[in-house]
């Protein structure tokens, strides 16, 4: 596993030096290094999980080491980060692998001078037990550490939704998130796609909780799969989902979706619509447009319409829909199990993003006719970000009444706004708002 370890480790010092996506540097990274399934599988595990724990595995070097933090090389602390996670969070890596892999990967990212500490400073650890000490911290700082939440993200949930709920919320950013896709059925129908899928390989199974959405596991390279191929379903967590129902299209239905790329919520509002009326899914880069063209020309919907579009510039040449879904650009605090270097931005970073989002909800509600739906959404928990932009809207728009949209969901607030969390919901953390136009 060593080529799995260095391959994770020098992503690890690229993700810190480059403003990417971890999961961008991820695929492209596995696609060129000419790994096993095994080794990309390690070297996956290996990147996202030192990613997602990197502020507790900080409070550990910094806890053991001789040297002050910022004092260390960056090879160092990246290769004591990889080392300090497999021993803490893989069980399936012995010890000693973990400590020897470590010194090697000190000769060959060329620290040299760092193998001597790095060896001494694992073994150290395994001595005293792995013990990490929170002792004499505030609440705040305690959490923050546990679950390797920035300060800012757990005082902010502790305040905005309660101990319990934020909590939750950072346990839930942790560890792999859940896979689920979205059954195309135009094409198909949920059991003779889980029966499909079990024969190519992959477990599958049907959400219990929610018609037409069904869990994978072990599904390996998802895009190779025949029934990817031949459209029968495409990937969309439950939170996604959700919000499409919310909305609530229905056949021969002119439907807009503002910020629609990669596509997900346009392929499932089609779908609902039976392949039938128009769905017009916009997004402001054309490769991005191209995107959702190739999707829906995958699965077979005709009856999507990718263009290009900025969402806060009212356009004349779109028309008046019966139902708008405004999903905007958001601080993605709600899946931050899948992106976990949102975690390391800062509070201030995310500050203009509520001035945004109204801009794109004012114009969008410029798109509806009397009498139709606006929802609302984000994927993310945040007060300013979701209730407020909601709140504003209605107070100011009396030609908009926020209405409760019932969706078949068990957990499902009987409230116009429904804020949706990862462990109570089963998806990522989410919010809509739902208005109708009246005269």
């Amino acid at each position: 596993m060593s080529d799995a370890r260095l391959t994770a480790v020098k992503l690890l010092l690229k993700l810190e030096s480059n403003a990417s996506y971890s999961n961008i540097l991820l695929d492209n990274a596995l696609s060129e290094q000419g790994l096993s399934e095994r080794e990309k599988a390690f070297a996956a595990a290996l990147f996202y999980g030192v990613t997602e724990r990197r502020l507790t595995l900080d409070y550990i070097i910094e806890q053991n080491s001789r040297i002050p933090f910022r004092k260390l090389e960056k090879e160092a602390v990246a290769v004591l980060r990889a080392g300090f996670y497999q021993l803490l969070y893989m069980p399936s890596v012995p010890e000693s692998a973990a400590v020897n892999e470590s010194v090697k990967l000190c000769r060959k990212l060329k620290a040299f001078g760092a193998e001597g500490f790095v060896n001494g400073m694992l073994r150290s650890f395994i001595r005293n037990g792995k013990k990490i000490s929170f002792e004499g911290l505030d609440e705040v700082k305690k959490l923050s550490l546990k679950y390797s939440c920035p300060e800012w993200i757990a005082a902010k949930w502790l305040r905005e939704y309660g101990e319990e709920n934020a909590v939750k919320a950072m346990e839930a950013s942790l560890g792999a998130p859940p896979l689920y896709a979205r059954v195309n059925s135009t094409k198909i129908t949920d059991d003779e796609l889980v029966n499909l899928l079990k024969k190519e390989g992959v477990k599958a199974e049907r959400n219990p909780r929610l018609n037409g959405c069904i869990r994978l596991e072990k599904a390996g390279e998802i895009e190779k799969l025949d029934s990817f191929k031949a459209g029968l379903f495409h990937v969309q967590d439950v939170s996604s989902q959700l919000c499409c129902l919310t909305l609530r299209p229905i056949v021969n239905e002119t439907v807009i979706d503002i910020c629609a790329a990669p596509g997900g919520k346009t392929f499932t509002m089609a779908e609902l619509m039976g392949n039938n009326g128009r769905v017009l899914s916009l997004d402001l880069y054309d490769g991005r447009v191209n995107l959702i063209a190739e999707g829906a020309k995958r699965l077979g919907l005709r009856i999507v319409e990718p263009r290009q579009n900025n969402a806060v510039k009212f356009s004349e040449e779109l028309p008046l829909a019966d139902r708008v879904l405004c999903d905007v650009p958001c601080s993605g605090l709600g899946v931050i199990r899948r992106k976990p270097e949102i975690k390391y931005k800062t509070e201030e970073e995310f500050e203009e993003l509520p001035r945004l989002q109204r801009a794109i909800l004012e114009v969008s509600a410029r798109y509806v006719r009397e009498g139709g739906t606006l929802v609302y959404s984000t994927c993310t928990l945040s007060r300013a970000e979701n209730d407020e932009v909601a709140r504003d809207f209605a107070e100011n728009h009396p030609e908009f009444s926020p209405i409760v949209q019932t969706i078949p969901y068990d957990t499902a607030e009987n409230s116009p706004t429904r804020t949706f969390f990862p462990e109570k919901d089963g998806g990522d953390g989410f919010f809509t708002a739902a208005f109708r136009r009246i005269k």
